[in-house]
């Protein structure tokens, strides 16, 4: 979960965790003792979003144009092109290289600063950093939000909106296109974040949620209050089982299950779960440990 990206904290953290997970592996620091791959304990988008962005190339215009610049990059100028695009993809790997290097020694210092703790503290440490995260407990899918639109029982003939999520609304400016979200499914409620950013953009108690279900094989639907929200995910399946598992647990008097988009208004009215089962969390502010006993 952590090297994946999908703890959303600070550089410093992140290197206080791969100290931790090198106390409970090698315990002590040593310079005889084995070292993971820096990949093995930090995780490697953090050092490639250092990197400076590829300069951008505008694209040729006129069709006369393209077609100098196509015979222009099959002779002289295209291996001076080619000669150019190796040797700043060699300038970029030395440079992941030394930032690497540096995100190494950083994490060894803190490692050294864990001297005398055992493995079972360093483990206890490092699973309470990540439980800092408002969201840990919930397993995380990469998903693309296409559509909100008014549930068709509500709002009959309603054209789908493209969203705007902060937080979600069918108030929500329109026209911005499918955005890259996680989607947080937990044991009390389904979130929706921004990916890295830590506080949730919208989160729905079981409660709130009337009706799921596949629309295709890659298209999940999740019916909440008055919306339809529609993503793009290649875990259709996976989405769908683990809220029938949290659903199933979650003591509401009537819980949904997953079925095809409705062609008829529902009769029976909305699920509400028991007050509390859903609390607004505080913004995260994340608590450095002190001393060693600290999780």
């Amino acid at each position: 979960m952590v090297l994946r990206g999908y703890v959303p904290t600070s550089e410093e953290t992140l290197q206080t965790l791969a100290a931790l997970r090198l106390q409970s592996l090698n315990s002590d620091f040593s310079t005889h003792a084995p070292f993971p791959r820096l990949e093995e304990l930090f995780p490697p988008h953090v050092l490639h979003a250092r990197l400076p962005p590829l300069p951008h190339q505008p694209p040729t215009k006129c069709r006369g144009a393209r077609l100098r610049a196509g015979l222009l990059a099959g002779g002289l100028w295209g291996q001076a092109l080619a000669k150019q695009r190796a040797e700043r993809d060699q300038r970029l790997r030395g440079r992941l290289r030394e930032e690497g290097a540096s995100t190494m020694a950083a994490i060894v210092e803190k490692w050294k600063l864990l001297q005398g703790m055992g493995r079972p503290e360093a483990m206890a440490a490092y699973v309470a950093l990540v439980r800092e995260w408002p969201g840990f407990g919930s397993t995380l899918f990469d998903v693309d939000l296409h559509a909100v639109r008014p549930r068709l029982d509500v709002v009959q003939g309603q054209p789908w909106r493209w969203a705007t999520l902060t937080p979600l609304s069918l108030q929500s400016p329109v026209g911005s296109g499918p955005q890259r979200l996680w989607l947080g499914i937990g044991a009390k409620a389904v979130s929706l974040y921004k990916p890295g950013e830590p506080e949730p953009l919208d989160s729905f108690c079981y409660g709130r949620i009337s009706s799921f279900g596949a629309s295709d094989s890659s298209t999940f639907r999740l019916s909440v209050e008055d919306r339809d929200l529609l993503f793009e995910t290649s875990q259709v399946d996976e989405i769908a089982q683990l809220l029938n598992t949290y659903l199933a647990s979650a003591g509401a008097q009537r819980l949904p299950q997953p079925q095809e988009p409705p062609t008829s208004p529902p009769t029976s009215e909305p699920t509400v779960l028991p007050q509390g089962l859903c609390p607004v969390a505080e913004p995260w502010q994340h608590r450095p440990p002190v001393g060693s006993s600290h999780s």
